[in-house]
C-alpha cells in the first residue's frame, strides 16, 4: 500500500534526522538538507529498515532553489525543522549572524511552506508542523536574534492555522526545551540532562497521529530534570 509522504527540512542531523527515522514507519520520507553525504547516509539507514527516503539537497535560505526543488512535490505532511541558533549579546552579533538566523528560522519557513501548501489546500488535507522552541515564549541573555525568530514562529503558525483550517489543513508547533544535539554549540554528550532528539520525534509522531477532526496546535516538551 502507498504510504503518505512527509517532507522534513533540516533532516540530515539532530532533531530532523530523528524525526525522519520515526516517521519512516508510517510515511515515505522526503529528506531535505544541505549535506548530501549525511542525507545519503540517512536514506540508506531508512531503506535498510524497510522504509523509503528520497534525499533533497537544498539550502533553505535560497528561495529560488526551494521553488525549483519542491515544484510538484505533493506532501501530506511538512515538518519545518531547519533552524540555527547563534547565541550572543546583540552588540556581539554581526549583521551576517543576525540575517542568517532570520533567513533559516523564519524566511525559510515562509518559502518552504509557500511551496507545499497550495497542494494541501487543493486536496483539502495536510499537516504543517513546525519545530519551535520554548524560547518562543521566553527570553534569555544572548538570545536577541534567536528568540525573536522563535516568537515570530508562534505568530506565523497561529495565523496560518486560522487561514487554512477551513481547507482541512492542520498547523501545529512542537516547542522543545533543551535537546542533546550540537545546536547552539557544545557537545551533545555533555547534555545528559536534556531531551534526546528521539523524544522530540516521538512528540511529532503523536501530534501527526491525531484523528482527522482533532488538532493539537501547540505542544511544549521538556526534560524532567533541570539544567545543572
Amino acid at each position: 500500500m502507498t504510504k503518505p509522504t512527509a517532507l522534513i527540512t533540516g533532516a540530515s542531523r539532530g532533531i530532523g534526522r530523528a524525526i525522519a527515522f520515526r516517521l519512516a514507519r508510517d510515511y515515505d520520507i522526503l529528506a531535505a538538507a544541505r549535506s548530501e553525504p549525511e542525507l545519503q547516509s540517512l536514506a540508506a539507514e531508512i531503506r535498510a529498515g524497510g522504509g523509503r527516503c528520497t534525499p533533497i539537497v537544498l539550502d533553505v535560505t535560497d528561495a529560488a532553489a526551494i521553488s525549483s526543488a519542491l515544484a510538484g512535490v505533493q506532501a501530506d505532511v511538512l515538518v519545518n525543522n531547519a533552524g540555527v541558533g547563534i547565541i550572543k549579546p546583540l552588540l556581539d552579533t554581526t549583521p551576517e549572524e543576525w540575517h542568517r538566523q532570520i533567513d533559516v528560522n523564519l524566511n525559510a519557513l515562509y518559502h518552504v511552506t509557500r511551496a507545499v501548501l497550495p497542494g494541501m489546500v487543493e486536496r483539502r488535507r495536510g499537516h504543517v508542523l513546525i519545530i519551535g522552541s520554548i524560547a518562543g515564549r521566553s527570553t534569555f541573555v544572548g538570545g536577541v536574534a534567536y528568540t525573536s525568530t522563535k516568537h515570530a514562529v508562534q505568530a506565523f503558525a497561529e495565523c496560518l492555522l486560522l487561514e487554512v483550517r477551513d481547507f482541512g489543513v492542520k498547523v501545529s508547533v512542537v516547542n522543545p526545551g533543551g535537546v542533546a544535539t550540537e545546536f547552539g554549540g557544545g557537545d551533545p554528550a555533555a547534555k545528559s540532562w536534556a531531551l534526546k532528539p528521539e523524544d522530540v520525534a516521538e512528540s511529532v509522531a503523536q501530534v501527526l497521529a491525531t484523528p482527522p477532526n482533532v488538532l493539537v496546535h501547540s505542544v511544549e516538551i521538556r526534560a524532567l530534570s533541570k539544567k545543572p
